[in-house]
C-alpha cells in the first residue's frame, strides 16, 4: 500500500545545523554530519538538505560537506542551494545527491532545470518555491531567500522545463509547528501533474496525514518537529517508528 514519503528537511548555514523560524533567527544545532547517521539508523524515507546561505552570497556548493553527509546517508538524499549550473548538479550526483533542488537560479532563467531533467532525468530535479501570505490573506512566491516575489505562474514553469517534483515551503509557517496550510498545498497539487512536498508547519503526524489527505501531497518534510523535543524545544534528534497516512 502506498504511504506518503516522511522527510527531514535539514538547514545549513556556515558548515552548521541551524533551525529558523519564518525563515528568520537561525538556531545553532550542531554538526549536520551526524543527525544524518541518526537518521540513518532510523531508516527515514529520505532526507533533504538545503544550504540556506549558498545562493544569498552567491557561493558554491560546499562538496566536501556534502560529500561527507552522502557517505552517511543510506536513503535518497537531495540537495539544495547553490546550484546555478548542471556542471554543478552532475558534481552533486557524483557525490552521492540523489536529487538537485534549485529554487533561485530558476527565477532567472529555466535552462539549469530543462537541461539537468534532460541529462539526468525529471526525477533528479526538484523545482522549489517558498511562499508568503499577504497583508489580505492571499499568497505570494518569494525567491531570493524570501526578499523578492514571484510570479503565481512560475510553478508552471517550472514543471514545463522538466522538474519531477515541487518543493512547496510555507514561510509564515516554517519552525511554528502549527500545522501545514493545507489550502496552499491542495491548490499547488490541484495545479500541477507532479508530485508536491510539502514544507512548513509540521507539529505532529496528524499534521502530516492533513497535509497528505486534504492537501493532496505525496510528501512531507519537517525539520523542528524532527530535531526539537518538548516545550522548551530541546534538540533531540527523532523519526516517528510508526507512520500510517
Amino acid at each position: 500500500m502506498y504511504r506518503a514519503r516522511v522527510i527531514p528537511c535539514l538547514l545549513i548555514r556556515d558548515n552548521g545545523l541551524v533551525k529558523t523560524r519564518k525563515f528568520k533567527d537561525p538556531v545553532y544545532i550542531g554538526d549536520p554530519v551526524n543527525p544524518v547517521r541518526i537518521f540513518s539508523d532510523k531508516e527515514v524515507d529520505e532526507i533533504i538538505v538545503l544550504d540556506i546561505d549558498a545562493s544569498r552570497k552567491g557561493k558554491e556548493p560546499n562538496y566536501a560537506l556534502i560529500e561527507e553527509i552522502a557517505g552517511e546517508a543510506f536513503m535518497p538524499l537531495a540537495y539544495g542551494g547553490g546550484i546555478r549550473t548542471v556542471d554543478q548538479v552532475r558534481r552533486l550526483i557524483r557525490s552521492g545527491i540523489e536529487k538537485v533542488v534549485i529554487n533561485t537560479a530558476a527565477f532567472d532563467s529555466m535552462d539549469v532545470i530543462s537541461e539537468a531533467a534532460d541529462i539526468f532525468g525529471s526525477q533528479a530535479v526538484v523545482g522549489a518555491i517558498d511562499v508568503r501570505k499577504t497583508l489580505f490573506g492571499g499568497n505570494r512566491l518569494i525567491t531570493k531567500c524570501g526578499s523578492v516575489e514571484a510570479n503565481d505562474e512560475h510553478v508552471d514553469k517550472l514543471v514545463a522545463a522538466g522538474v519531477g517534483e515541487i518543493f512547496l515551503n510555507s514561510i509564515d509557517r516554517d519552525g511554528m509547528m502549527s500545522g501545514y496550510d493545507v489550502p496552499l498545498i491542495q491548490s499547488v497539487a490541484r495545479r500541477v501533474n507532479v508530485p508536491v512536498m510539502a514544507c512548513g508547519g509540521a507539529g505532529t503526524l496528524n499534521h502530516m496525514a492533513e497535509a497528505v489527505r486534504e492537501g493532496g501531497a505525496s510528501a512531507v518534510a519537517a525539520g523542528s518537529m524532527f530535531v526539537f523535543h518538548g516545550k522548551h524545544r530541546a534538540v533531540l534528534i527523532n523519526y516517528p517508528q510508526k507512520i500510517e497516512f
